[in-house]
């Protein structure tokens, strides 16, 4: 959990606690079941709830900040969350490509959030739309801070507090971290790609409960891979009954109509 793990503010470590953890019949150890569910040496489990519940704190009220802001501005923005190579900044630039189709006028930004490099906001760049890159160090995720900066720096939309327009948060490429980091988005959109297996929903659980959305992405790979669809689906919906899912492919433009139908529902 990155709250404890050394890119948020760390708080003073309690010492002589064991890590809390269970075993089973099998042998394997599970480190998430104590109150806090997560294991931190040397900090008690009442310790990482209390940190946790400060950084949080600390972060959704910013976070609550940024959402009304979107709002005075008519702004929809949504937090693209996956693991690294799931194809968010294709599918993000495909997107702001066929939005020049199907909604001329509409204005698009982009937050893009990475370690390092702006290779991913020079990508977006390229398409027209204005894009302000987060490189965020040692950081596993972008925070309501790190976003409110750079929409700061978005000056497109003082131009446009009339009308409605599209706000993309790219997050980091992680599956864990940036499940519980409130952004002020209208929504978190899970990405995922049919090449890394249809198991993720059940191994990242707290991500795919988190979105409203599950993009399976990549799909003019399928006839190449041993991918189940349905199988994928359905493990979404034991962690999350009400996640919505869309087939895409960025590069064939396959369900990708249906994908700007999502978007612009608002």
């Amino acid at each position: 959990m990155c709250v404890v793990c050394g890119c948020a503010a760390p708080g003073p470590v309690q010492h002589q606690h064991p890590h809390q953890h269970a075993h089973t019949a099998s042998g394997d150890l599970h480190y998430g079941t104590g109150a806090a569910r997560v294991s931190v040496p040397g900090m008690s489990q009442a310790r990482a709830i209390k940190l946790e519940a400060d950084v949080l704190g600390a972060n959704n009220a910013i976070a609550a900040q940024n959402r009304a802001h979107f709002m005075s501005h008519h702004v929809s923005a949504y937090n693209l969350v996956s693991s690294p190579g799931s194809g968010k900044t294709t599918l993000l630039c495909a997107t702001i490509e066929a939005l020049k189709q199907r909604a001329p006028g509409l204005p698009v930004a982009v937050i893009e959030g990475d370690q390092q490099t702006t290779h991913d906001a020079d990508r977006i760049r390229a398409t027209g739309a204005p894009a302000i890159q987060v490189n965020t160090g040692k950081g596993c995720h972008l925070d309501a801070p790190m976003v409110a900066d750079a929409f700061a720096h978005l000056h497109h939309h003082a131009h446009h507090d009339h009308e409605p327009s599209l706000l993309f948060i790219e997050n980091v490429g992680n599956l864990v971290c940036p499940a519980m980091w409130d952004l002020g988005e209208r929504a978190k959109v899970a990405v995922l790609s049919v090449t890394e297996g249809e198991d993720k929903p059940l191994k990242y659980p707290d991500l795919f409960a988190a979105a409203s959305l599950m993009v399976l992405n990549k799909t003019d790979l399928l006839p190449h891979l041993d991918f189940d669809v349905a199988q994928c689906i359905d493990y979404a919906r034991r962690v999350n009954p009400g996640i919505e899912v869309l087939l895409v492919s960025a590069k064939t433009g396959v369900g990708m109509d249906a994908w700007l139908d999502w978007l612009l529902q608002a």
